[in-house]
């Protein structure tokens, strides 16, 4: 017996030869053939007394399976009701130094082996302390995280027959030349429970210029003047496990929705699977609620979701000043029913517009029989209804994500020149991996935005347009993206509109992201 051991056991050799103990009382035999199991003893069940309904059941396997420290006696019984002796105490004692002093040895074998390497792990782990303890010292903000992005944009315009464009209708001259313009834009994400969230954009840029025309409008561009500003302000909370409420100042509808789409496009008109008559409103103050099923991961749910967002009262960019609920209010109401998951989804939508009606007949462009059956110049109320809906192949190849729009609208209109039935339509395929781990290449084709197929008045109806793209998104860094681009487009507000209105461009994007 290893010397600390028999330290330990003396005390109770010591105690039982005080009170005058004999080798008759003792029963030394029997003691030895208790510690002698203890060596013969590999599993709890070995014990014929010793149950897995026994309240101790648990500790007894864990020290016999784990350590090989349980004696029990020679006819395969423990006895767990039975006093023990001090001799027996110690014989047990005995047992588990034995198999501590064992596991001791061999983790100062393993220490010295892997000395240097420990010696290593501990000064990264001193290291990481320290960048915590530095960074926890200068955070932004405990509660919110910043997500930045500035986007470069580098290119020009060239317009079918220009020199025959209509100098009479204003902006039908105006400079298609080289431009180079930018956006730059800051996330702000705050969260104070963990599953609410508080977001806020802030964005500049200088791209009042052929980038945010109505006919060649890039997605998400703003016209700008180099000003920073908030321009988009919404909070939202889950309410149980399957709802969630949106209300904001500054929102879009489409915010508040699940997403129909998995095409990001080049040009605006293809945003969102079609960005015209359902799905497309200016930024306004609203409010919504979201249901989405409560599955497994992975698996297909229903979603429905119903929003209102209107631009009215004080700073609205439509003249009416009549707050959210206003007759003349610029507004819409959006639902959406959808089903699928990550890998496909298809959604209904429905969405009542309400603004002022313009009197088409004032204006130029239908004083020479020409219409704008844009969202924002329909007749109102406009009712439209829209599909939406993408899959994705179970690998990538040559098969593409496939994401596709369509919608149809109506309307009574008083006026002569207004749509009063439109229709838009979209299809965007998505290659990821193309050609290079991490690009992606991207085709897209429809309607410019939706167009007008009756117009009040006007027995030849239909105003139909075209629209088509191609892009290549080249990741130079996890955080810097180049995108060249081109685009053309047919007749972007309808066939019978100015010469020139055919259009060919061509630009270079690139994206950093921090």
């Amino acid at each position: 017996m290893k010397l600390f051991q028999q330290l330990l056991v003396a005390p109770a050799a010591l105690g039982l030869l005080a009170t005058g103990a004999n080798a008759a009382e003792l029963n030394i035999n029997g003691v030895s053939d208790y510690a002698a199991s203890a060596d013969q003893v590999t599993s709890v069940t070995q014990f014929s007394d010793v149950y897995p309904t026994d309240w101790a059941y648990q500790a007894l396997a864990g020290l016999v399976e784990t350590y090989g420290c349980v004696a029990g006696y020679p006819n395969g019984t423990f006895r767990g009701n039975r006093a023990m002796t001090r001799y027996e105490a110690a014989a047990l004692l005995n047992a588990c130094l034995d198999r501590v002093t064992e596991v001791t040895d061999e983790l100062r074998r393993l220490m010295a082996e892997f000395e240097t390497e420990l010696a290593i792990l501990k000064g990264r782990v001193d290291g990481l302390e320290a960048r915590v303890g530095e960074l926890e010292a200068t955070q932004f903000s405990t509660t919110t995280k910043l997500r930045g992005q500035a986007d470069f944009f580098m290119g020009a315009v060239k317009y079918d027959d220009r020199d025959e464009c209509n100098e009479e209708v204003a902006g039908a001259c105006e400079s298609d030349g080289f431009n180079f313009s930018y956006r730059y834009t800051l996330n702000l994400d705050t969260s104070f429970t963990g599953k609410d969230r508080l977001y806020t954009r802030l964005r500049t840029g200088n791209m009042k210029n052929v980038w945010t025309e109505s006919d060649s409008y890039l997605s998400d561009a703003k016209s700008g003047d180099n000003t920073l500003k908030v321009d988009k302000l919404w909070y939202s909370f889950p309410i149980g496990n399957e709802f969630k409420v949106t209300v904001g100042p500054l929102i879009e509808n489409y915010y508040m929705i699940e997403t129909p789409t998995r095409y990001k496009p080049i040009l605006k008109a293809f945003k969102l699977g079609g960005y015209g008559a359902v799905l497309g409103a200016s930024t306004g103050q609203g409010f919504g609620v979201q249901w989405r099923q409560d599955v497994d991961p992975g698996d297909a749910a229903f979603n429905i979701a119903v929003n209102y967002v209107a631009d009215g009262g004080d700073g609205a960019k439509s003249e009416s000043k009549e707050g959210m609920f206003g007759e003349d209010t610029d507004a819409y109401l959006l639902s959406q029913v959808g089903y699928g998951n990550r890998k496909w989804y298809l959604s209904a939508l429905y969405a009542l517009k309400n603004a002022r009606q313009p009197d088409g007949s004032s204006t130029a462009k239908a004083a020479m029989g020409y219409s704008t059956p844009t969202a924002k110049n329909l007749a109102h109320p406009l009712h439209a209804v829209g599909l939406r809906g993408y899959w994705s192949p179970e690998d990538d190849g040559f098969i593409p994500t496939i994401s596709a729009g369509l919608d149809f609208g109506w309307a009574d209109s008083e006026y002569y020149g207004n749509a009063e039935a439109v229709k838009g339509w979209m299809v965007g395929l998505n290659w990821k991996n193309a050609f290079m781990d991490g690009n992606k290449l991207g085709l897209g084709f429809g309607s410019y935005s939706s167009y007008a197929t009756e117009i009040r008045d006007r027995p030849n109806g239909g105003d139909q347009n075209f629209a088509i793209e191609a892009y290549y998104d080249f990741a130079v860094t996890d955080n810097i993206t180049i995108t060249p681009a081109v685009f053309w487009v047919d007749d972007a507000k309808g066939k019978d509109q100015i010469d020139g209105a055919n259009k060919f461009g061509g630009l270079v994007k690139t994206t950093f992201k921090f």
